[in-house]
């Protein structure tokens, strides 16, 4: 059985600090003063949550997720539009993937319509510290950790669900910048059976050796393969192509990596493609493709352009890739022209309000 929204309470903290100028804060290093808890036990379910001032966690040192990665989490944020409205966007599937996460790592469930409810009483304690320009927002950050208190690799017999919020400026602060990736050859992000396609620490921390490399190279990302070679994803973002398919297949086809498991179903990625289909002015392919391919196609001149997507950057333009030594340059069209900066604007426009679309939840 779920927790539920109707038995939230709110202890507010007695003077909150002003939100401080934001230019040249690091992301996710600034945090509001309260967070929300949810606590479940195995003999007694879900606690009722808790809005309460931000504090540290005490953790015994055999607690399970500090062992056995026993971890998910989430990133959505909050915007404030031109009539200094709050809104959300898209944060039902946040809820959801959040929900499908938790199943994986054997965690008890919940409704993820209350989990929302959740979180929207929680941005409306904290609607001072969402920023007002454009490309600011309020960082939302759920997580839910295992608490055992043994050694044992078991399912937890204790979890925390906490969501904390860190205001942030835009990700590209003197504007968008693109990026050069190296492809990694041998190592796996993720693998047919694994768990690409929930969001979970474990993810990512097996990325972090391969990106300090790569960036010791000058490379800013890295594009992760499958063991045969199928182009997955970038960094932690999603991966997507703008190209011709053929030199007998002109017309032009946007194409990212299928969910099939390997790969996590972005709600940006998903709005990306929403957002192309509508358009008509390309075909949209969600489908396996091999970096072989990819580099075929760059070779033959037929790729428009490349990027990846996620919740910080919403977008992020490729320059260049680097795969077994040999370097190919990618193109970059200008703003008036690329796909790239189009679904910037284009979502930024709903995510602010300008406009109007049922993917913006205003909530205050």
């Amino acid at each position: 059985m779920s927790f539920q929204a109707r038995c939230l309470t709110i202890q507010r903290v007695s003077n909150p600090p002003p939100l401080p100028p934001l230019k040249g804060i690091k992301f996710g290093s600034l945090f509001t003063p309260h967070m929300v808890k949810i606590e479940w036990q195995s003999s007694t379910g879900w606690s009722n949550p808790r809005i309460v001032p931000f504090e540290n966690l005490s953790l015994p040192p055999q607690t399970a997720c500090l062992h056995y990665a026993l971890e998910c989490f989430e990133g959505l944020k909050a915007y404030r539009d031109a009539s200094a409205k709050i809104r959300l966007f898209r944060p039902e599937r946040n809820c959801a993937r959040m929900l499908d996460s938790v199943t994986r790592l054997c965690f008890p469930k919940f409704d993820p319509n209350e989990l929302l409810k959740v979180v929207e009483e929680y941005v409306k304690v904290e609607k001072d510290y969402v920023p007002i320009e454009r490309g600011y927002s309020l960082y939302l950050r759920p997580a839910a950790i295992a608490l055992g208190d043994t050694l044992s690799v078991k399912p937890a017999d204790k979890i925390l669900l906490f969501v904390i919020a860190s205001p942030v400026g835009p990700y590209y602060a003197s504007g968008m910048k693109p990026v050069k990736l190296l492809v990694e050859e041998s190592r796996r992000r993720s693998w047919p059976g694994g768990t690409g396609g929930v969001k979970i620490g474990a993810n990512y921390a097996s990325t972090v050796l391969v990106q300090n490399e790569a960036e010791e190279s000058g490379y800013q990302q890295v594009l992760w393969l499958s063991s045969s070679g199928e182009v997955q994803e970038v960094g932690a973002m999603n991966f997507l192509v703008l190209w011709r398919p053929s030199n007998t297949k002109p017309d032009l086809e946007l194409i990212t990596a299928p969910l099939d498991g390997t790969v996590l179903p972005g709600i940006t990625r998903d709005s990306i493609l929403s957002l192309a289909r509508k358009s008509g002015k390309m075909a949209v392919s969600e489908r396996s493709f091999f970096i072989d391919e990819l580099v075929t196609a760059l070779k033959e001149e037929r790729v428009v352009e490349c990027f990846g997507c996620g919740t910080a950057a919403i977008v992020s333009p490729v320059e260049g890739l680097c795969y077994k030594g040999v370097k190919y340059n990618v193109p970059c069209p200008p703003p008036e022209t690329s796909l790239t900066h189009h679904m910037l604007n284009t979502i930024l426009d709903i995510q602010y309000g300008v406009v109007e679309h049922e993917w913006s939840r205003v909530i205050a």
